[in-house]
């Protein structure tokens, strides 16, 4: 609290004594204390020097925290980029495409494999030493790359196809775009790579119930049918917004905490060299609406965990600035 902004900590310990704001500490703290001593109370820890930025009196830094779909950028081309294509556009036969596809599908489809649902070896080896954090990031990168039409050939009858492919329009959508996450979208895949597919499927070396029956009476020519009608038809990117960067977020707190999170309305608090365990508790407490405030409401319903602790060691690091307010006397 020191170098507080003295308008906010007087509010918010009215806010405490009202039990407006809740927490059980502080109402029994403030509870009997009359308005003077509020006035007084807040004064004084608004005059004293502010703490040294988190982690400047010889403690470890704390990370800055990277940009996702870069961290997932460099992580798919060092384990997925050979066999993909560049930007997820598969240029090899039998190996799909990744561009466009829903990251929630994606990662689930991943993980298959080292929890043995997807039998192949090679993918095991490479997935398995990937970290949750890498596997949202990739999947992450590959929904918002532009998906197109795979760069491979197709065999079988793409008319007879798209007959048979009216028993898969309720779960990939029609021409094979899907709305569901939990469904991948077809449309454009490597022709190679669904009948394949299709035929683990057929004979349960992919354990996943609804494919396995849906597969399971479809014969080869019905295979490289649909294969080849999804292969042409064209796909779709998926409704996922690019995340803002830590550096984006900051720059819409700034506006009303102060540049680099110093306040210089009274009644706005100060964020610069704020414990950042304080910070990421605040963010939440918001977010879950155990903190109430409409503006901030708006601004954390989308954070995720990761945008909190990256906008929370932001501030932490910076310098704080104590800003001394003088009254101008009245006309």
């Amino acid at each position: 609290m020191a170098g507080q902004r003295p308008a906010y900590l007087y509010a918010k310990l009215k806010a405490y004594q009202a039990g407006v704001r809740r927490d059980e500490a502080m109402e029994s703290a403030v509870k009997f204390l009359a308005d003077d001593a509020l006035v007084k109370v807040a004064a004084y820890y608004a005059n004293l020097d502010p703490a040294p930025p988190f982690g400047a009196a010889g403690g470890k830094p704390l990370p800055a925290r990277p940009d996702p779909v870069a961290a997932g950028k460099a992580a798919a081309a060092a384990a997925c980029g050979g066999c993909h294509g560049e930007g997820g556009v598969s240029s090899v036969p039998g190996m799909p495409s990744l561009a466009g596809l829903d990251p929630k599908y994606l990662v689930t489809a991943i993980r298959g494999y080292t929890n043995g649902q997807r039998k192949h070896d090679m993918m095991k080896a490479l997935v398995t030493p990937l970290t949750d954090a890498d596997l949202d990031n990739i999947a992450l990168y590959y929904a918002l790359q532009k998906p197109a039409k795979a760069k491979t050939p197709a065999q079988g009858d793409t008319a007879a196809g798209k007959k048979a492919a009216a028993a898969c329009a309720g779960c990939h959508g029609n021409a094979g775009v899907s709305s569901n996450p939990a469904n991948p979208s077809i449309a454009g895949q490597d022709a190679q790579y669904l009948a394949a597919a299709l035929r683990a499927y057929k004979d349960g070396s992919r354990n996943e119930g609804s494919m396995r029956n849906a597969a399971g009476a479809l014969d080869e020519g019905t295979i490289k049918n649909l294969a080849a009608f999804y292969a042409s038809q064209q796909p779709q990117a998926p409704k996922v917004v690019r995340p803002l960067t830590t550096a984006q977020w900051v720059s819409r707190c700034d506006r009303c905490h102060g540049i680099n999170g110093n306040s210089t309305d009274v009644r706005t608090p100060a964020l610069a060299a704020q414990r950042p365990d304080y910070l990421g508790k605040v963010l939440h407490a918001y977010k879950r609406g155990d903190r109430r405030d409409s503006v901030m409401a708006a601004m954390s319903s989308s954070l995720t965990d990761a945008d909190i602790e990256g906008l929370a060691a932001y501030y932490a690091r910076q310098r704080a600035r104590a800003v001394v307010y003088v009254p101008l006397p009245r006309r």
